[in-house]
């Protein structure tokens, strides 16, 4: 069923793109057309346009903003799986417009989003399990990407890499199914998924791997480096004092001017007409490298203002201009080797992908799909490999996608498949905790450790605000006047707490730095729980069960 309808909500949304776009450009685009010297002025108002009818609807709903996929990993992790519908049917509209009016954004963020989306509400319908909720949430994600591109295999993948951070036996059956559904959908309705074809004689030499090396390197630094840049931007211009509505004009502007010189290679909308110009070597070297950073630009100007689409299409767009570019500088410097740009266009394309979302394994498989042989697997295996790794030691566990979380105080770490990753806070504190009055005597805390079968507490005061914690050890080989003084006398400078939001993997670590047995799980500034390390270690056996991962 997740499959299914991930399938049905990618084919509706790219049917939507189709008629926005086909207004935007089709219909809007001639009524304002003016040439000067052969460039047509109109350009650089159609994104502009699309702004100015998404603006009140990302003013009133602010996390449209952004790709998608950064929401589907706070339902899965902090949420249950749960998204609103009201949110996805708004998201389809916000991206559907920015795209069709040439907003330099994907659609396949968004259309996992939909997959995902559509396939929490009927979890929700049929009052599913919390753990199945979030497992076929991920199945309509996978859905989604896989009827995208074609590609079953990289759907699902895409779904455990970026997900659950890594492949699960227990989730593969159920995700990989999902995947193959999604697609079948696709095809049977519209033909066709991904749009660029592929040759299917791309190769490489041995001795080429070592070009392929370096290549992971640089373009693992280079997309750190965009992460970097894209968080930073959206930082600052979501400080300044500047409306909401006007931020978004600005940015599609931006968009504009640029898409305005080159309307014909990609940087309006996805991207995939420039995309396979590159691939089958029709673009010189120069143009390869300024539309490469074009599109970095036209990317940059577009999520940093505020829009709604998705960053993996152009950071395919973006590896293949650059892939494509350094495979055409190999054949001038090494011109007896017979090397073919094009396997260096796609091969580009992962390194640059895999350093940004920190899925290598996505990428392999896609490719492999893509071009339905494996000729090109060892360059795009060394060269997603090696973009992974030096993107993640750059970025220390962080990609794209959860550094958005992170602003929202969110701390998911890509790259491992950690049980307790998964896991969050709220769902396995204990709620409405015993707690103890700073006033309280230590007496007290030595009856209630015998009412209660607990060795501490969380103090707090009249506000429910945690002041420190209590327990045992504090009056242990205490004479019985010391006992009659308030605990606020006993409590440690040093104590940590938690938020509902946060991981258990993040509880845990706090637990064991600080040397304590219990967290106060505190929320807008008051206590609303706690949490040990008995519950962590019994959340982390059922996850090995397969109670939190199936």
């Amino acid at each position: 069923m997740a499959g299914l309808v991930g399938g049905l909500g990618a084919i509706f949304f790219r049917i939507l793109i189709r008629w926005s776009h086909g207004f935007f450009f089709g219909v809007i685009l001639p009524g304002i057309t003016y040439e000067v010297h052969g460039y047509n002025l109109g350009y650089i108002l159609i994104p502009a346009f699309g702004s100015v009818i998404v603006a009140p609807l990302i003013k009133k709903f602010p996390d449209l903003k952004g790709n998608g996929i950064p929401e589907v990993i706070e339902a899965v992790i902090f949420k249950e799986g749960r998204i609103e519908k009201e949110f996805s049917i708004l998201k389809v509209i916000t991206t559907s417009i920015t795209i069709g009016s040439g907003g330099s954004v994907g659609r396949e963020g968004p259309i996992g989003f939909i997959g995902a989306s559509l396939a929490s509400i009927i979890t929700y319908r049929f009052h599913l399990e919390p753990e199945m909720k979030k497992l076929l949430t991920t199945c309509g994600l996978a859905a989604g990407i896989a009827g995208t591109f074609n590609t079953p295999l990289a759907g699902a993948m895409f779904a455990l890499e970026v997900i659950y951070m890594g492949a699960f036996s227990i989730n593969m059956v159920p995700i990989f199914l999902a995947s193959v559904t999604g697609n079948a959908v696709t095809l049977a309705i519209l033909k066709r998924a991904f749009e660029i074809p592929i040759s299917l004689n791309i190769g490489h030499t041995l001795v080429e791997l070592v070009f392929f090396f370096i290549m992971g390197i640089l373009f693992g630094i280079l997309a750190a480096s965009y992460v970097k840049a894209l968080h930073w931007s959206i930082e600052r211009l979501e400080n300044l004092p500047i409306p909401l509505t006007l931020r978004l004009i600005t940015g599609a502007l931006g968009v504009g001017v640029i898409g305005m010189f080159f309307p014909a290679y990609g940087i309006f909308g996805i991207g995939y007409n420039g995309m396979e110009m590159a691939v089958v070597g029709a673009l010189p070297l120069t143009l390869l490298l300024i539309l490469g950073i074009a599109k970095m630009l036209a990317t940059l100007f577009t999520l940093s203002s505020g829009h709604s689409g998705g960053i993996f299409a152009p950071s395919l767009y973006i590896g293949t201009m650059f892939g494509a570019a350094f495979g055409v500088v190999l054949n001038m410097l090494f011109p007896g080797l017979g090397i073919n740009p094009s396997a260096y266009a796609l091969a580009g394309m992962a390194a640059f992908f895999s350093g940004l979302t920190q899925a290598p394994l996505t990428q392999i498989l896609m490719i492999t799909e893509l071009t339905r042989s494996y000729s090109l697997l060892p360059a795009v295996m060394t060269s997603s490999t090696i973009g992974f790794l030096t993107a993640r030691a750059i970025l220390q566990g962080d990609s794209v996608y959860t550094l958005k979380l992170k602003r929202k105080g969110m701390h998911v770490t890509t790259g491992k498949p950690l049980i307790l990753e998964m896991i969050s806070v709220r769902e396995i504190m204990t709620k409405n905790p015993v707690y103890v009055y700073e006033w309280q005597t230590l007496l007290e805390v030595e009856h209630l450790v015998g009412e209660t079968g607990h060795d501490c507490f969380p103090v707090v005061n009249e506000n429910l605000e945690v002041l420190g914690i209590v327990g045992i050890k504090d009056f242990l080989n205490r004479s019985s006047q010391i006992k009659s003084l308030p605990v606020k006398h006993f409590l440690r400078k040093k104590y940590a707490t938690t938020c509902p939001n946060e991981t258990a993997e993040e509880a845990f670590k706090k637990l064991m730095e600080y040397d304590q047995n219990l967290l106060p799980v505190v929320e807008k500034g008051k206590l609303v729980g706690v949490i040990t390390k008995r519950d962590i270690y019994t959340a982390y056996y059922k996850g090995l069960e397969g109670m939190y991962l199936e």
